[in-house]
């Protein structure tokens, strides 16, 4: 542990941003978790998941939570995954 007293506080500080990033991510995790059931159920709901995802890949990359490309990446991940799938139910809508 440290002796000098700003070091403390700031060993407190990182302590609660890391809690707060950790529960954060943790929120995305599940929002995508939830968007991929959605998509691999072909719930009518999937667009919304997948927005509320998005959406919080955003607000993670603007928080410095994630990196700006790492957020990219994953929204055109699953992005990618809810197209794959409209795709397929619009060719069988077709027939």
């Amino acid at each position: 542990m440290a002796n000098i007293k700003s070091q403390i506080k700031r060993i407190k500080t990182n302590e609660k941003s890391h809690q707060v990033n950790k529960s954060f991510k943790s929120q995305v995790k599940t929002a995508y978790n939830k968007a991929v059931k959605a998509i691999n159920e072909k719930d009518k709901e999937a667009q919304k998941f997948v927005t509320e995802y998005t959406s919080l890949a955003d607000k993670a990359a603007n928080k410095g939570i994630f990196h700006a490309n790492k957020a990219a990446n994953l929204k055109s991940k699953i992005n990618k995954k809810f197209n794959k799938i409209n795709k397929k139910n619009k060719a069988d809508i077709k027939k």
